[in-house]
């Protein structure tokens, strides 16, 4: 019987821990019931993943909600069913590719024109580990998308955001920015060998450090600007990765597609975005390092 003993622990320790680790990834849900009439709020890459849901979420408490994606069938379908689903009208598809600084300029433009006020910017598109490809204006794929785009997009709603105050700015980083590092001799991988997951720390690197500075130039102007890690999730970020393919990851993230579960109701969404909508530390500028969920 002794000789099962060893065995058995350690089946036992590698099924308890990766029961464990697969709470632990689920990330908090938002108890707040919060509602936001009459507040518009911008979510980038809304169409799919942490944006829907967060569209989602604000949609129901009442936000004036604009998707702005670069695939404009997938949001305008994601649009339909985020008002089907809320019985929300005032809920928006635009069409935004950050991998281009002219669909930027034209976006912002636009909101600039046709809203009053602009109150929440929520900064969520991403693309992870793709190849080595460029964008529209020939910059490095994952740092032009991450956070050139983003970069240039908060900048031009930057007046609108300060006289619709008090608003905030939400930028999704990740925890990869701690293993991120920049080179400012070679932003474009030009004079290295490509490396993908390098890359992407470097582009969620670069937001976190932004987010700092924004966040100090604009204090006392009623503009909060923030940035987190939304935790993980089986979203399309992922695509470009075999994060999803094993069997092992495949239980450990189950079916965290930020939709509803036996843990997580409907009303309580585990998007770390929104979650930062209500934090009671939300006043305070800067990166969110307490939402590491």
């Amino acid at each position: 019987m002794s000789r099962y003993v060893l065995p058995l622990s350690v089946l036992g320790t590698a099924v308890g821990g990766a029961v464990l680790l697969k709470d632990f990834v689920a990330g908090g849900a938002c108890p707040s019931k919060a509602t936001i009439p009459g507040k518009t709020v911008i979510v980038t890459g809304a169409n799919t993943g942490i944006g829907k849901q967060t569209a989602l979420e604000l949609a129901k408490r009442g936000g004036n909600i604009i998707l702005a994606c670069r695939d404009m069938e997938k949001c305008e379908a994601a649009a339909k069913e985020i008002r089907g689903e809320t019985l929300n009208h005032r809920v928006n598809a635009r069409h935004l590719d950050l991998a281009s600084l002219k669909s930027i300029r034209e976006f912002a433009a636009k909101v600039t024109e046709e809203e009053e006020h602009v109150h929440i910017l929520i900064n969520n598109a991403a693309v992870m580990r793709c190849p080595h490809w460029t964008t529209e204006d020939g910059f490095e794929m994952q740092l032009g998308v991450n956070y050139l785009g983003h970069f240039l997009l908060t900048n031009l709603l930057l007046d609108k955001l300060k006289a619709s105050a008090p608003s905030r700015i939400i930028n999704v980083s990740s925890l990869a920015h701690v293993a991120g590092h920049i080179d400012f001799e070679d932003l474009n991988w030009e004079k290295r060998k490509y490396d993908t997951k390098a890359a992407y720390c470097q582009s969620k690197l670069a937001v976190v450090i932004s987010t700092k500075e924004l966040s100090r130039r604009l204090q006392g102007t009623g503009v909060t600007v923030n940035a987190l890690h939304p935790g993980v999730a089986r979203t399309e970020l992922g695509r470009h990765t075999g994060m999803h393919s094993s069997a092992f990851s495949s239980f450990t993230l189950g079916n965290l597609r930020l939709t509803a579960d036996a843990n997580h109701k409907p009303s309580q969404p585990t998007s770390a975005s929104f979650l930062k909508l209500r934090n009671p530390e939300d006043h305070k500028c800067g990166v969110t390092h307490q939402l590491h969920l």
